[in-house]
C-alpha cells in the first residue's frame, strides 16, 4: 500500500494529514491518526466517535469516488471543536441514506452514522474533486 508520511499541518490550525491509496484499509491508518491526535490535544473522550466517522468517511471515498488516492485528516479549527476530512478526485456528491423500518441492509448507512454522531458534516467541491468532512465538539463546549 502507497502512502506518505503524517504531515503536521505547518500554517493555520492545528492538524494532521496523510495520503493514501484510496482502498478499504485506508480507514485504519486513519483511525490510527486520529487516536494519536485527539490524545494529543487531550481530547481523548471524542476517539470513538472520531474514529467511527474517519472509518465511514475513508469508507466511502474507498467504495464511491473510483480514484486512486485519498487524503484524510484530523485538526482543531477551535479549542473544542475537531474536523475531520478526507478528500478524492470524485465530483459525485455524497448521498444520506436513512434507514427504514425492517431493513436489513449491510451498507449505505456510513453518511447516516456520520449524520448521528457528528455536530455537523458537509462536504466542498474543488477543480480536483471533493473535501467530506465532519465536526465534533467536546463535552466542554457543549454545556
Amino acid at each position: 500500500m502507497i502512502m506518505t508520511a503524517t504531515k503536521p499541518n505547518v500554517i493555520g490550525v492545528p492538524g494532521y494529514s496523510q495520503e493514501m491509496c484510496c482502498t478499504p484499509e485506508a480507514a485504519g491508518h486513519a483511525r490510527q491518526l486520529v487516536e494519536t491526535a485527539l490524545s494529543t490535544w487531550s481530547l481523548g473522550h471524542l476517539i470513538e466517535d472520531g474514529s467511527l466517522i474517519i472509518s465511514e468517511l475513508v469508507g466511502n471515498a474507498a467504495q464511491h469516488s473510483g480514484g486512486l488516492f485519498l487524503c484524510f485528516g484530523v485538526s482543531l479549527p477551535a479549542p473544542y471543536r475537531v474536523r475531520f476530512a478526507v478528500s478524492d478526485t470524485s465530483a459525485e456528491s455524497p448521498t444520506l441514506h436513512r434507514p427504514g423500518p425492517g431493513r436489513d441492509e449491510e451498507s449505505g448507512r456510513g453518511l447516516f452514522i456520520v449524520h448521528e454522531l457528528a455536530h455537523r458534516w458537509g462536504s466542498e467541491y474543488w477543480h480536483s474533486g471533493k473535501v467530506v468532512w465532519a465536526e465534533l465538539l467536546s463535552a466542554e463546549e457543549d454545556s
